[in-house]
Parts: C-alpha cells; sequence; structure tokens
C-alpha cells in the first residue's frame, strides 16, 4: 500500500473557495478503482492548514491518480488558494500482522 500525506496552507480568504474545489477532488479519488481511502483533516493548531491522507492499493493506482483529469484540474487551481506550495509526503507501507 502507498500512503500519502499532502498539507496545504490555504489563504484565509480563499479557503471557502479552496474547500469547495478540494472536495470535487476527494469525491472524484475516492471513485478510483485503486483508492483505499481518501480523507481530508483540518489541523486544529495551525490556522487554514489541512492535510490529505491518501491510501492506494498500489503504485500503479498512485501513477492512474496523479494523471486523473481531477487531480490535474484541482493542482492548477490550487495556486490559487494556496499560501506556499503543497508539502507532499510518500510512503511506502505494509500491514502489519493481522
Amino acid at each position: 500500500m502507498i500512503i500519502i500525506h499532502a498539507g496545504f496552507q490555504v489563504l484565509k480568504e480563499k479557503e471557502e473557495e479552496f474547500l469547495d474545489e478540494i472536495y470535487k477532488l476527494v469525491d472524484a479519488s475516492r471513485e478510483e478503482s485503486g483508492n483505499v481511502s481518501y480523507h481530508l483533516l483540518k489541523d486544529t493548531e495551525k490556522t487554514n492548514a489541512y492535510l490529505m491522507v491518501e491510501v492506494w492499493r498500489d503504485h500503479e493506482a498512485v501513477q492512474s491518480h496523479n494523471g486523473s483529469e481531477h487531480l490535474t484540474t484541482f493542482l492548477e487551481k490550487a495556486k490559487l488558494y494556496l499560501s506556499a506550495p503543497a508539502d507532499v509526503n510518500v510512503y511506502d507501507a505494509n500491514q502489519l500482522g493481522k
């Protein structure tokens, strides 16, 4: 499994627009065949900070997602809403025990 954490620092005056766009991304991404889970979390300590936590079946699913129209469209628009570049970390995970 591949786990991705994408952190977003959103401009205060653009937060509502950001949320409108990112929830379109969330809904479409959850429909992808290789998606295990896709969640947007709001930081409780940092103002206007969000974390996307994605879990994908494998690297091929991530590659497919990275080329999807809904992700590329969001990334183009995200530049208008963010005060800093997204902070993206990718992890290769294996299940521990059962």
